[in-house]
Protein backbone atom coordinates (compact mmCIF):
# COMPACT_ATOMS: atom_id res chain seq x y z
CA UNK A 1 0.00 0.00 0.00
CA UNK A 2 0.73 3.63 -0.86
CA UNK A 3 -0.36 6.58 1.49
CA UNK A 4 -0.61 10.02 -0.26
CA UNK A 5 -1.75 12.43 2.55
CA UNK A 6 0.52 10.37 5.25
CA UNK A 7 0.94 13.62 7.25
CA UNK A 8 -2.95 14.24 7.20
CA UNK A 9 -5.63 12.98 10.05
CA UNK A 10 -6.88 10.33 7.64
CA UNK A 11 -3.27 9.14 6.37
CA UNK A 12 -1.50 9.19 10.01
CA UNK A 13 -4.61 7.18 11.19
CA UNK A 14 -4.41 4.91 8.51
CA UNK A 15 -0.49 3.59 9.44
CA UNK A 16 -1.75 3.23 12.49
CA UNK A 17 -4.23 1.02 11.89
CA UNK A 18 -2.39 -1.09 9.22
CA UNK A 19 0.39 -1.74 12.46
CA UNK A 20 -2.32 -4.61 14.06
CA UNK A 21 -3.45 -5.38 10.16
CA UNK A 22 -0.91 -8.94 9.11
CA UNK A 23 -2.68 -8.36 5.67
CA UNK A 24 -1.13 -4.75 5.05
CA UNK A 25 2.21 -3.53 5.01
CA UNK A 26 2.63 -0.03 4.25
CA UNK A 27 5.90 0.41 1.45
CA UNK A 28 5.52 4.00 0.76
CA UNK A 29 4.27 7.29 1.77
CA UNK A 30 3.72 10.77 0.08
CA UNK A 31 2.22 14.52 1.56
CA UNK A 32 2.74 17.61 -0.24
CA UNK A 33 4.42 16.01 -3.38
CA UNK A 34 6.91 14.92 -0.93
CA UNK A 35 8.35 11.33 -0.47
CA UNK A 36 7.63 11.06 3.55
CA UNK A 37 8.43 7.18 2.94
CA UNK A 38 9.76 4.43 0.18
CA UNK A 39 11.15 1.32 1.19
CA UNK A 40 10.96 0.62 -2.51
CA UNK A 41 8.65 -2.49 -2.43
CA UNK A 42 5.45 -3.02 -4.66
CA UNK A 43 2.69 -1.16 -4.63
CA UNK A 44 -0.78 -3.12 -5.09
CA UNK A 45 -3.07 -0.06 -4.10
CA UNK A 46 -2.83 3.55 -3.49
CA UNK A 47 -4.83 5.28 -1.13
CA UNK A 48 -5.27 9.32 -0.94
CA UNK A 49 -6.56 11.20 1.05
CA UNK A 50 -4.88 14.80 0.02
CA UNK A 51 -6.50 17.58 -1.94
CA UNK A 52 -7.04 18.26 -5.52
CA UNK A 53 -3.14 18.55 -6.47
CA UNK A 54 -2.59 15.38 -4.31
CA UNK A 55 -5.28 13.10 -5.59
CA UNK A 56 -3.79 13.99 -9.26
CA UNK A 57 -0.42 13.11 -7.69
CA UNK A 58 -2.19 9.61 -6.60
CA UNK A 59 -2.85 8.84 -9.90
CA UNK A 60 0.21 9.31 -11.09
CA UNK A 61 1.99 7.09 -8.26
CA UNK A 62 -1.13 4.54 -9.11
CA UNK A 63 0.13 4.77 -12.84
CA UNK A 64 3.82 4.35 -11.66
CA UNK A 65 3.19 1.53 -9.87
CA UNK A 66 0.01 -0.05 -12.16
CA UNK A 67 -1.72 0.08 -9.18
CA UNK A 68 -5.36 0.19 -7.71
CA UNK A 69 -6.32 3.99 -6.49
CA UNK A 70 -8.60 4.44 -3.58
CA UNK A 71 -9.65 8.25 -3.30
CA UNK A 72 -11.37 9.42 0.30
CA UNK A 73 -10.56 13.13 -1.11
CA UNK A 74 -13.46 15.29 -1.42
CA UNK A 75 -14.26 18.51 -3.00
CA UNK A 76 -12.52 17.32 -6.65
CA UNK A 77 -11.76 19.65 -9.81
CA UNK A 78 -13.93 18.66 -13.17
CA UNK A 79 -10.44 17.70 -14.25
CA UNK A 80 -9.74 15.50 -11.54
CA UNK A 81 -12.28 13.77 -12.35
CA UNK A 82 -11.75 13.27 -15.99
CA UNK A 83 -8.53 11.69 -14.95
CA UNK A 84 -9.73 9.16 -12.50
CA UNK A 85 -12.75 8.05 -15.06
CA UNK A 86 -9.04 7.57 -17.51
CA UNK A 87 -7.41 6.32 -15.35
CA UNK A 88 -10.23 4.03 -14.08
CA UNK A 89 -9.56 2.17 -18.03
CA UNK A 90 -5.75 1.03 -16.92
CA UNK A 91 -6.58 0.19 -13.35
CA UNK A 92 -9.69 -0.29 -10.42
CA UNK A 93 -10.25 3.03 -9.14
CA UNK A 94 -12.84 3.90 -6.11
CA UNK A 95 -14.06 7.46 -5.34
CA UNK A 96 -15.47 7.04 -1.71
CA UNK A 97 -16.57 10.51 -0.11
CA UNK A 98 -17.33 8.50 2.91
CA UNK A 99 -15.53 5.16 3.58
CA UNK A 100 -17.59 4.43 6.65
CA UNK A 101 -20.06 1.30 6.28
CA UNK A 102 -22.36 3.21 8.42
CA UNK A 103 -23.21 5.66 6.04
CA UNK A 104 -23.42 3.44 3.31
CA UNK A 105 -26.63 1.88 5.29
CA UNK A 106 -27.11 5.29 6.25
CA UNK A 107 -27.47 6.24 2.16
CA UNK A 108 -29.29 2.84 1.50
CA UNK A 109 -32.14 4.13 4.02
CA UNK A 110 -32.82 7.23 3.21
CA UNK A 111 -32.89 5.57 -0.60
CA UNK A 112 -35.99 3.43 0.61
CA UNK A 113 -37.28 6.03 2.75
CA UNK A 114 -37.34 8.62 -0.79
CA UNK A 115 -38.97 5.92 -2.18
CA UNK A 116 -41.48 5.13 -0.13
CA UNK A 117 -42.22 8.80 1.05
CA UNK A 118 -41.95 10.78 -2.27
CA UNK A 119 -45.78 10.05 -3.90
CA UNK A 120 -46.95 11.01 0.14
CA UNK A 121 -45.85 14.62 -0.44
CA UNK A 122 -43.20 14.48 2.27
CA UNK A 123 -39.84 16.97 2.41
CA UNK A 124 -36.49 16.39 3.03
CA UNK A 125 -33.87 18.68 4.56
CA UNK A 126 -29.93 17.20 5.56
CA UNK A 127 -28.37 18.69 8.38
CA UNK A 128 -24.51 18.11 8.28
CA UNK A 129 -21.57 19.38 11.32
CA UNK A 130 -18.58 19.31 10.81
CA UNK A 131 -15.08 20.53 12.95
CA UNK A 132 -14.18 24.31 12.02
CA UNK A 133 -11.33 23.51 10.24
CA UNK A 134 -13.16 21.57 7.46
CA UNK A 135 -12.80 23.88 3.65
CA UNK A 136 -15.68 21.96 1.84
CA UNK A 137 -19.13 22.86 2.85
CA UNK A 138 -21.49 20.90 2.42
CA UNK A 139 -19.71 17.65 3.01
CA UNK A 140 -18.81 15.19 0.18
CA UNK A 141 -20.62 13.04 2.54
CA UNK A 142 -23.96 14.93 2.82
CA UNK A 143 -23.95 15.32 -0.99
CA UNK A 144 -23.56 11.27 -1.54
CA UNK A 145 -26.88 11.26 0.73
CA UNK A 146 -28.70 13.72 -1.45
CA UNK A 147 -27.58 11.90 -4.14
CA UNK A 148 -29.60 8.52 -2.84
CA UNK A 149 -31.99 10.56 -2.41
CA UNK A 150 -32.94 11.77 -5.69
CA UNK A 151 -32.38 7.76 -6.57
CA UNK A 152 -35.24 7.43 -4.51
CA UNK A 153 -37.37 9.69 -6.47
CA UNK A 154 -36.67 13.08 -3.59
CA UNK A 155 -34.14 15.73 -4.99
CA UNK A 156 -32.22 17.71 -2.57
CA UNK A 157 -32.30 21.34 -3.43
CA UNK A 158 -29.19 23.04 -2.50
CA UNK A 159 -31.02 25.44 -0.01
CA UNK A 160 -32.19 22.36 2.00
CA UNK A 161 -28.73 20.88 2.42
CA UNK A 162 -27.49 22.89 5.81
CA UNK A 163 -23.77 22.77 6.86
CA UNK A 164 -22.53 23.69 10.09
CA UNK A 165 -18.82 24.30 10.99
CA UNK A 166 -17.84 24.43 14.81
CA UNK A 167 -15.62 23.02 17.16
CA UNK A 168 -13.51 19.22 16.89
CA UNK A 169 -17.19 17.59 15.52
CA UNK A 170 -15.94 14.38 13.61
CA UNK A 171 -18.83 14.35 11.68
CA UNK A 172 -22.58 14.19 12.19
CA UNK A 173 -24.92 13.81 9.32
CA UNK A 174 -28.89 14.09 9.24
CA UNK A 175 -31.85 13.23 7.16
CA UNK A 176 -34.82 15.03 8.47
CA UNK A 177 -38.06 14.09 6.69
CA UNK A 178 -41.60 15.70 7.49
CA UNK A 179 -44.89 14.97 5.99
CA UNK A 180 -48.07 15.30 7.56
CA UNK A 181 -48.43 15.55 11.35
CA UNK A 182 -45.41 13.43 11.84
CA UNK A 183 -41.50 13.59 11.36
CA UNK A 184 -38.53 10.76 10.42
CA UNK A 185 -34.69 11.49 11.28
CA UNK A 186 -31.88 8.92 10.50
CA UNK A 187 -29.22 10.13 12.04
CA UNK A 188 -25.31 9.08 11.41
CA UNK A 189 -22.59 10.27 13.92
CA UNK A 190 -19.33 9.21 13.47
CA UNK A 191 -17.26 9.08 16.91
CA UNK A 192 -14.20 8.52 16.30
CA UNK A 193 -11.73 9.13 13.07
CA UNK A 194 -10.74 5.67 13.19
CA UNK A 195 -13.75 4.12 11.70
CA UNK A 196 -13.16 6.01 8.27
CA UNK A 197 -9.10 4.58 8.63
CA UNK A 198 -10.52 1.34 9.01
CA UNK A 199 -13.16 1.28 6.14
CA UNK A 200 -10.41 2.83 3.66
CA UNK A 201 -8.34 -0.20 4.64
CA UNK A 202 -11.24 -2.72 4.06
CA UNK A 203 -12.40 -1.43 0.67
CA UNK A 204 -8.47 -0.80 -0.32
CA UNK A 205 -8.08 -4.87 0.58
CA UNK A 206 -11.45 -5.66 -1.71
CA UNK A 207 -9.94 -3.16 -4.42
CA UNK A 208 -6.97 -4.68 -5.48
CA UNK A 209 -7.93 -7.84 -6.66
CA UNK A 210 -10.82 -6.16 -9.12
CA UNK A 211 -10.37 -5.40 -12.56
CA UNK A 212 -10.17 -1.56 -14.43
CA UNK A 213 -13.19 -0.02 -13.89
CA UNK A 214 -14.76 2.72 -11.89
CA UNK A 215 -16.16 1.57 -8.43
CA UNK A 216 -18.12 2.57 -5.00
CA UNK A 217 -17.99 1.93 -1.61
CA UNK A 218 -20.95 0.01 -1.76
CA UNK A 219 -19.46 -2.27 -4.48
CA UNK A 220 -16.88 -3.45 -2.15
CA UNK A 221 -19.45 -4.07 0.84
CA UNK A 222 -21.74 -6.01 -1.56
CA UNK A 223 -19.32 -8.50 -2.14
CA UNK A 224 -17.16 -10.61 0.27
CA UNK A 225 -13.29 -9.74 -0.24
CA UNK A 226 -12.17 -12.27 -2.24
CA UNK A 227 -8.90 -14.34 -1.95
CA UNK A 228 -5.93 -13.73 -3.95
CA UNK A 229 -4.78 -16.77 -6.08
CA UNK A 230 -1.25 -16.40 -3.86
CA UNK A 231 -3.62 -16.91 -0.93
CA UNK A 232 -1.15 -14.61 1.12
CA UNK A 233 -0.71 -11.86 -1.08
CA UNK A 234 -0.22 -8.25 0.89
CA UNK A 235 -2.02 -4.84 0.02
Amino acid sequence: MAIVGARGRMGQRIQALVQTDAEVVVNACFDRQEVVRDDGGTVDVVIDFSSDEGCRGAIRIAAQHKAALLVGTTALSADSRELLRAYAKQAAVMVCANTSLGVAVTRHLAAEAARLLVSAGWSVDIVETHHDRKADAPSGTALAIATSLGAGGMPVAADRIHAIRAGDTIGEHEIRLAGPFERITITHDAVSRDLFAAGAIRAAKWLKNQPPAMYSIEDSMQASTPESPQGSSKA
